[in-house]
């Protein structure tokens, strides 16, 4: 993956430290309800209760056959370990273009570059977390697209990854945890999921 000069500014935010031990924040982009630009806000700041609005992407990936990619979050995530979700999910570092970010992270956790990616509209939610207290309060921009490469997902950000048919999902949605936001993004994609899988994939 190519850096781009806001990954190589963010670079620190991955695990490198700052001098004497001094970690650099990570910080969000803070939008009104329009979805314009406002500010910026530490990460785990804005999703403290009641949470502060943020720009955020939802990603949705497939194979050829019309099977969505999910992902069950890794247990050492801050917010919303262990469960399942869907391809990828994340935030665009301040001034990065929502598109830019959710290839840059797709590629990130799960070692792949989406082939024929597209915008898929916005959604605005609030979703608190009854485990952890943390609120969703997110512009979110949504996108799909298709996994058409070998998954080398990074251990650290994903836990399991499964592709599912609506049928699957369904099952899997009613037996396993699933994060908070994850029927909101679904269900908002879904006009550009159809048009991507057609109506023989059932979404």
């Amino acid at each position: 993956m190519p850096t781009t000069p806001v990954t190589a500014a963010n670079s620190s935010s991955n695990g490198a430290r700052e001098p004497y031990g001094v970690e650099e924040a990570i910080m969000l982009e803070l939008v009104d309800e329009s979805g314009r630009t406002i500010g910026t806000a530490e990460k785990l700041a804005a999703h403290q209760a009641p949470g502060q609005l943020h720009r955020a992407f939802s990603v949705f990936l497939f194979d050829e056959e019309g099977r969505l990619l999910i992902q069950r979050r890794a247990l050492g995530k801050y917010h919303s370990p262990g469960v399942w979700s869907n391809t990828c999910c994340g935030h665009p570092y301040p001034g990065e273009a929502p598109f830019a970010a959710a290839a840059r992270r797709t590629h990130e956790e799960l070692g792949i570059s989406p082939t024929l990616l597209a915008e898929a509209g916005t959604v605005r939610y609030n979703h608190p977390d009854p485990d952890s207290g943390l609120v969703e309060q997110e512009f979110n921009h949504l996108f799909v697209g298709l996994a058409q490469s070998a998954l080398r997902p990074d251990p650290e950000e994903v836990g399991e990854t499964a592709f599912v048919t609506p049928a699957e999902l369904a099952a899997r949605h009613s037996e396993a945890p699933f994060s908070q936001w994850f029927m909101t993004v679904l269900d908002a994609a879904r006009p550009a999921i159809k048009e991507l899988t057609g109506s023989a994939g059932g979404w």
